[in-house]
């Protein structure tokens, strides 16, 4: 059954003020990893941690009430992929050593606006796909990627960064896979779809 859509005006659901909170969290994300001490990298993956958990409970609420607004459609994977780049840039840019390295985060960035460039192409043009597993997967590495990375300290014996820098590899791969995946789906259904219809 599918979830009915309210109108973009309904932006006080829990659900949208969830996302909303993400998108506020991401300046305070960015102010944490201008201290490159190690209490500043533990508020940052908390604010990141908080932000992950957001996303799981709007998507379940909207799920569970049957709510999804055209405003939520829009801003929740927004957000998402504001604060995983707000994080990269900044882990890229910022003074603590090992960074991430800057040509990783721009393959990132750059896989992430062609896909959403792409995906608003396909919806003018009346195509919808289905998320695919390699997305998801990609999405599910990513997290785990910037959780170690913001962390990078070692804490309790474990070393943060090169375990992040590990799952971020996985993610990268994964993304760039899924997002060659994404480009040949759209051009052969857009293909299909302006084929001639045979007599």
């Amino acid at each position: 059954m599918s979830v009915p859509t309210q109108r973009l005006g309904n932006v006080t659901s829990l659900p949208n003020l969830l996302t909303f909170l993400r998108i506020l969290l991401i300046p305070v994300l960015v102010v944490f990893l201008t201290d490159v001490g190690p209490t500043a990298s533990l508020l940052a993956a908390a604010t990141f941690f908080v932000a992950c958990w957001s996303d799981f409970l709007d998507g379940y609420l909207a799920r569970k009430r049957g709510i999804s607004t055209t405003l939520g459609q829009l801003l929740d994977p927004l957000a998402d992929k504001l604060i995983v780049m707000a994080a990269l840039v900044m882990l890229a840019a910022g003074a603590r050593a090992p960074r991430v390295p800057a040509w990783m985060v721009v393959l990132i960035v750059g896989r992430e606006l062609a896909v959403t460039g792409l995906r608003a192409i396909a919806v003018g043009e009346g195509i919808v796909l289905a998320a695919e597993e390699l997305g998801k997967y990609k999405t599910i590495f990513q997290m785990f990627a910037v959780q170690g990375l913001l962390l990078h300290y070692p804490f309790l014996g474990i070393d943060f960064h090169t375990g992040g820098m590990y799952f971020l590899w996985v993610s990268l791969a994964l993304g760039l896979w899924s997002g060659v995946d994404y480009h040949v789906r759209v051009i052969r259904s857009a293909v299909r779809t302006r084929a001639p219809s045979s007599v």
